[in-house]
């Protein structure tokens, strides 16, 4: 796999697949049902990321295809120079060469995050979780008759069925070239990569959001945002867990009954601070370290803040850097907000599940990072890639 596919082969590639996936449903799902049946765990977040159904299936196509339709992210010019002996300097995008992607329970993963990286130019590495390795192994297949139907080597994806202990012989000294990892999972899987990679690894962290209604919000559309942040699905990394409310919002007291109410029809275990400690539906904090937790559960803390300033300190302090909301009519407090908040988005009056890359244009994601280099945020194909310099000349010595 010396040579880089070309466009037209990459795109073919992922259209076959896309085919592929859509006729192969059943035995997709008959697959994942196995690992279904398999996973005894009590953790409701990795069993929802584990299951594979019909919806499922049409975003896996429908990333592919998308995948498909887009520019080719490889030999984008992002810098010219003339220099003054005449020759002419270019700096162009490029793939890294070889992708490690690890990753927990999520089979989706097997389509999309190979799927960027490959159209990226990329050759794959998949390390999925022992849980969904009848789901992954299945979609594999899938890509290898994707490649050979358009005469590739299968080499371009590969599995690795590797134990921990495994994993980690690979990690410190791997069996081939590998130039960038991306783990997908909890935090202790990225401290066990951080610990044992020898290579570049971009960290995919913790969410642990927060939204913080300003004492100028609009308290329905306040409502609403944390609910749709909280319950539209816990195991996402985009869902909201904690909530601070402005001391000095209109009426508060009763936005706060209306919240209560409103979580609890939705079996959300509600903590809060002292400022609602005489809502008995609210359990009191036991240790501030909470505030720092990613929860994944139906679960949701809620505190005051003094004002705005307070409320972005704490963000500050405890979020995982990933998503944070201000909800107000105040527009100058917005601006003030997200320009001081350090998470990779940051939104007005929108709800933290939009941070994906399908739903912020990309067409899918790699992962969405919480580190600052080389990307934050969603990593699409755009990202994915790192850079080269190409510089022309006709004889210049220096």
């Amino acid at each position: 796999m010396s040579i880089t596919l070309d466009i037209s082969q990459r795109n073919a590639v992922l259209q076959k697949m896309a085919v592929l996936v859509d006729q192969h449903r059943d035995s997709i799902i008959s697959a994942n049902l196995k690992d279904l049946e398999s996973y005894t765990g009590a953790d409701v977040a990795m069993r929802d990321r584990l299951k594979v159904d019909h919806h499922k299936i049409e975003a896996m196509i429908s990333a592919l295809e998308q995948l498909a339709s887009q520019e080719d992210p490889i030999g984008v010019e992002r810098f010219r120079f003339t220099h003054d002996n005449g020759m002419q300097v270019y700096n162009k995008t490029a793939s890294f060469g070889t992708v490690l992607i690890i990753y927990e329970s999520r089979p989706d993963v097997t389509i999309e995050a190979a799927g960027i990286a490959f159209k990226s130019g990329n050759k794959i590495l998949l390390k999925g979780g022992k849980e969904s390795l009848n789901s992954n192994l299945e979609i594999v297949k899938l890509w290898h008759q994707a490649l050979k139907e358009n005469t590739i080597s299968t080499d371009w994806v590969e599995y690795l069925n590797y134990n921990r202990t495994e994993t980690q012989a690979f990690l410190e000294k791997p069996t081939q070239n590998v130039d960038l990892i991306v783990p997908r999972g909890g935090e202790k899987l990225i401290t066990f990569v951080k610990q044992h990679a020898t290579c570049p690894v971009i960290v995919s962290g913790r969410g642990n959001n927060f939204v913080y209604v300003h004492n100028e919000a609009d308290r329905a559309l306040a409502l609403d945002n944390i609910i749709n942040g909280k319950t539209d699905k816990i195991s996402a990394c985009n869902a909201v867990d904690k909530v601070l409310i402005d001391k000095n919002l209109p009426n508060k007291e009763d936005f706060v009954r209306n919240l209560i109410t409103t979580l609890k029809n939705f079996n959300v275990e509600i903590l809060g601070d002292a400022s609602l400690s005489k809502y008995d539906e609210v359990s009191p904090i036991s240790n501030e370290g909470i505030w720092q937790e990613e929860f994944l559960d139906y679960k949701i803390v809620i505190g005051e803040a003094e004002n705005a300033p307070e409320a972005i300190s704490k963000i500050n302090k405890y979020s995982g850097g990933h998503s944070a909301a201000i909800i107000t009519r105040n527009q100058k407090q917005a601006e003030t907000f997200m320009a001081n908040v350090d998470c990779a988005a940051v939104y007005h009056n929108a709800s933290t599940r939009f941070t994906d890359g399908f739903q912020l244009g990309l067409g899918g994601e790699l992962a969405i990072s919480t580190d600052k280099l080389h990307q934050r945020g969603p990593i699409g194909l755009q990202h994915l890639v790192t850079n080269k310099w190409y510089i022309h000349g006709d004889g210049q010595i220096r």
